[in-house]
Parts: C-alpha cells; structure tokens; sequence
C-alpha cells in the first residue's frame, strides 16, 4: 500500500478514534476527574483505533491479529501516557481547561503513536 493511501487511512481513522475518545470524555467529565474521564475515552478510542488501524491504515501489515495488537497495545499505551502527560501539565500546571489540554494532548500523541505504528506495531 502507497504511504500516501495509508497516511489518509491514518489520518480517518486517527480522526475517528480522536473523536470517540472526546464524546466519551464529554460524557465521563462531569461526574469524575479530568484525568479518569482521559482515561475512559482512551479505553473506548482504543478499540475503535486498533480496528481501523489494522484493516484500513495497515491492512497489509506484515504481521497476524495477535502479534500487531499486542504490539499496538503497547504502542497505544505509550501514547496515553504521553496523552495524559501533556494533559495533566496543562490542565493542573498551567490551569487551562480540560478541552484545550485534551486536544493538546491528544495531537502530541497521534504523531507518536503514526510512527510506532507504522514502524513497529504493524511493521510490514
């Protein structure tokens, strides 16, 4: 697959995973924290990311299912981390507000997790 057709896979798939990830954190925000409601929207943008990601952006990957989401996992989790990394130096370190620091945070990720995924979790 031309790098051309799986960055705009990546960049659909990225945008719906982001977009999911925002609704839940919309919806978990007012009856938690912050960072738990980050959490929360991560968990369900993770599935709808691997999904996408394995069969749309990388659908020739060179790996199986198994091997390509335990390696996204990874790679998935590390971009959490950066995610609520950069989410919580806003919201708590600086004092903006949780949407500005979610978008933030979430941007700072998808190019870290575009190269882990690209050259490792699904390596072709």
């Amino acid at each position: 697959m031309s790098a051309l057709r799986t960055g705009f896979w990546f960049g659909v798939v990225g945008a719906t995973a982001a977009l999911t990830h925002a609704l839940v954190f919309g919806l978990v925000q007012p009856g938690a924290w912050p960072e738990l409601a980050n959490a929360a929207g991560f968990g369900v943008a993770f599935v709808v990311s691997f999904v996408g990601h394995r069969w749309l952006s990388f659908r020739d990957a060179g790996t199986g299912v198994r091997q390509s989401l335990g390696r996204f996992a990874a790679t998935a989790l590390l971009g959490f981390a950066t995610n609520e990394l950069v989410f919580v130096l806003l919201l708590r370190g600086l004092g903006c507000s949780s949407w500005p620091a979610l978008v933030a945070g979430l941007l700072v990720a998808a190019g870290q997790t575009f190269l882990l995924s690209r050259f490792w979790a699904f390596r072709r």
